[in-house]
């Protein structure tokens, strides 16, 4: 029996990673096509009017993202993590096939728009749901000791997303023409998505729900309404939501909104923007279980702050730097440091907030606290910065909004209870007993 349950943990985390990787994925390829899908869906009489059009379109999609974070909150927390999980990829996957065989603008009129948009919240609705269910079947499998590892591979989802989508999108800008690309090419991206669907189903179909859960719901007597639940834990919801605020702000702005920034403010090629932004996506990704075990020894506070306080001082001398010296080296160099310091707090930050929460309230109060403070500050930090470029006239204002998130995550980080030694129990995460 012990046997197998070990065997098992690498299988978890597959089933998760893979996961959580498609729904990403699909969500950023958005971001990263945002210029070819402003010319072929919202054409208007200039380029910053059907850009400022797309990137609204794509943060429309994060007004559905609490009422999924909510919804399949308290779905996961009912009836499991497993089911959940089940549920979030096949609505991600039919977002995702809605979005490869759209007709443009030009073959079906306004309808092409709405077309977008309806997958862009069917995508914000499942995608809302996703960290919460994810993160807490991640952590309540962890063995004693190893949360911040787990937790933090679901990051390592998100930036596996992130950087297969970078890859193709290099892959594609570099090989294919620019008629090709807006004829067909860039549909491939979503298409290709697809495949990994009902991969992605299979895998999550032969998952064990967790102990912790199981455990929990047994003895459980009565269910609180969404209402309760948040009162009990609006301290908790508030610190959260900062942390995860001033993260989402870097990994909008510097991940997805970068290839756009250097197309049209550094006059780069997508291609070269796409390179650079796959270097750095590699090295975030590879820090990020680095950072989450290393949390599992010092605490998750230390290493968030010090990433907050790295991002807040360096932000500024980049960006003015790029800017002065646009080239593929300097946003390579840019990007892999900026990258870097985003792995550094995604290692920790998922189980940091997670273990926040009680088991049978943990998914609601993710869900609540991350996807209210994604829609927040992140669903429209594309259309903020593209808005605050034009009305200030410096191409470096991206910078103050990273600045801006990196003071609030670091006061929120503040106020964190870290529970990095803590102890797992049956019914969940407890102070462990003073010494002595």
């Amino acid at each position: 029996m012990t046997t197998r349950r070990a065997a098992s943990k690498p299988f978890q985390i597959a089933a998760v990673v893979i996961g959580n990787a498609l729904e990403w994925y699909d969500f950023v390829i958005f971001g990263f096509m945002t210029v070819i899908i402003s010319r072929l869906f919202f054409p208007a009489d200039s380029q910053y009017a059907s850009l400022l059009l797309t990137t609204a379109t794509f943060g429309v999609g994060f007004f559905m993202r609490p009422v999924g974070g909510i919804l399949l909150g308290i779905y996961a927390d009912r009836y499991g993590r497993k089911a959940a999980l089940i549920l979030i990829i096949v609505l991600m996957t039919i977002a995702m096939a809605l979005i490869g065989f759209a007709p443009t603008y030009a073959a079906i009129g306004v309808a092409a728009p709405l077309i977008i948009v309806l997958a862009r919240m069917l995508q914000g609705f499942a995608t809302g749901g996703e960290f919460a269910s994810a993160t807490s079947f991640l952590i309540e499998g962890a063995p004693a000791g190893r949360r911040g590892f787990y937790g933090s591979w679901q990051m390592v989802g998100q930036g596996l997303a992130v950087l297969s989508g970078a890859l193709v999108g290099a892959l594609l800008t570099s090989s294919l023409s620019a008629e090709s690309l807006d004829s067909w090419g860039w549909r491939i991206p979503f298409l290709l998505g697809l495949v990994i669907g009902p991969v992605g189903l299979y895998i999550r179909r032969h998952l064990n729900e967790t102990e912790v859960f199981v455990k929990e719901r047994e003895v459980a007597t009565d269910r609180q309404g969404l209402g309760a639940i948040l009162t009990a834990n609006v301290r908790e919801l508030l610190v959260s939501g900062g942390i995860i605020g001033g993260g989402t702000i870097s990994f909008y702005v510097t991940e997805l909104y970068m290839p756009t920034f250097a197309r049209t403010q550094l006059g780069l090629p997508l291609s070269e923007a796409f390179i650079a932004q796959s270097i750095g996506l590699a090295c975030m990704t590879v820090l990020i279980p680095i950072s989450g075990a290393w949390s599992d020894r010092v605490g998750r506070r230390p290493i968030m702050i010090g990433s907050f306080v790295l991002s807040f001082s360096l932000v500024y001398p980049l960006f003015y730097w790029l800017v002065a010296n646009p080239s593929l080296l300097s946003l390579t160099i840019t990007q892999v440091v900026l990258c870097s310091s985003i792995g550094m707090l995604n290692g920790p930050i998922s189980t940091a907030v997670a273990e926040q929460f009680p088991v049978l309230r943990r998914s609601t109060c993710l869900g609540v606290s991350y996807n209210f403070a994604v829609m927040i500050f992140g669903g429209f930090a594309q259309v903020f910065v593209t808005w605050l470029i034009e009305v200030t006239g410096l191409p470096v204002a991206p910078a103050f909004y990273l600045m801006f998130g990196a003071a609030m995550g670091l006061v929120a980080t503040v106020f964190l209870v870290d529970r990095a030694r803590d102890i797992d129990t049956p019914r969940g995460i407890v102070a462990a007993p003073a010494a002595g």
